[in-house]
């Protein structure tokens, strides 16, 4: 079970935290604490607290190798830049035990055309987890209308993963499903949009109907 989604998990701390220990009980669902993940783009004190709270795997919306380019793909990066969520990260896998959940962060990295696919930011992404025990999920991006973003090619993709597994790092290729039919990860919200889009431009055009017909009486 991974908490993520539409929303950000760690600013619905109370409640996500209250199903996530229902999940853990032995007297509700019992599932292994290793099978239970939040993922989070970087509320680093409230990454601070899960810590103190609940024994969870953790995975991290990153998306790029440096303040820069993330400050533009994950804005909360402009509140806890990059060496903020680092040290977190490295805080909350030190609190582990020998049975601990905690033995590596999971970084999530969707892949976007020209944009953070490039050798120097593979060697900037090295660079940046050096000290933190980590699993990389590289992520094809799944386009949705009105996408400013592009999916990178496979050969990208392939060598982007290549660089780092040559590294040392568990570097993995997320498998795409259900993006023929636009029911991907990350789909959803453009089709809604989409659809807003149209409903807006439906209204405007009944509005400047009745206007005509209010002005020819």
């Amino acid at each position: 079970v991974v908490m993520m989604g539409m929303g950000e998990p760690l600013l619905n701390y109370d409640a996500v935290l209250s199903s996530m220990h229902i999940m853990l009980d032995d007297f509700a669902y019992g599932m292994s604490k290793r099978r239970v993940t939040l993922s989070t783009s970087g509320v680093v004190p409230k990454i601070d607290q899960l810590a103190k709270d609940i024994d969870v795997a953790l995975a991290i919306s990153l998306h790029a190798p440096n303040d820069e380019l993330r400050n533009e793909l994950v804005p909360i990066n402009k509140k806890y830049p990059l060496a903020q969520l680092i040290a977190a990260c490295q805080r909350y896998i030190a609190k582990d035990g020998n049975e601990s959940a905690r033995k590596h962060v999971t970084i999530e990295y969707v892949m976007l055309e020209g944009v953070n696919d490039q050798p120097e930011h593979a060697q900037q992404l090295l660079k940046l987890l050096k000290n933190l025990p980590s699993k990389i999920n590289l992520i094809p991006f799944n386009p949705f209308p009105h996408a400013p973003y592009g999916r990178s090619s496979r050969n990208r993709i392939i060598s982007f993963q290549k660089t780092l597994s040559d590294a040392g790092f568990v570097c993995t290729i997320r498998q795409t499903r259900g993006d023929d039919i636009d029911a991907a990860c990350g789909q959803l919200v453009g089709q809604v949009a989409d659809r807003t889009r149209r409903a807006e431009q439906w209204q405007k055009k009944v509005a400047q109907r009745q206007e005509i017909l209010r002005t020819q009486g």
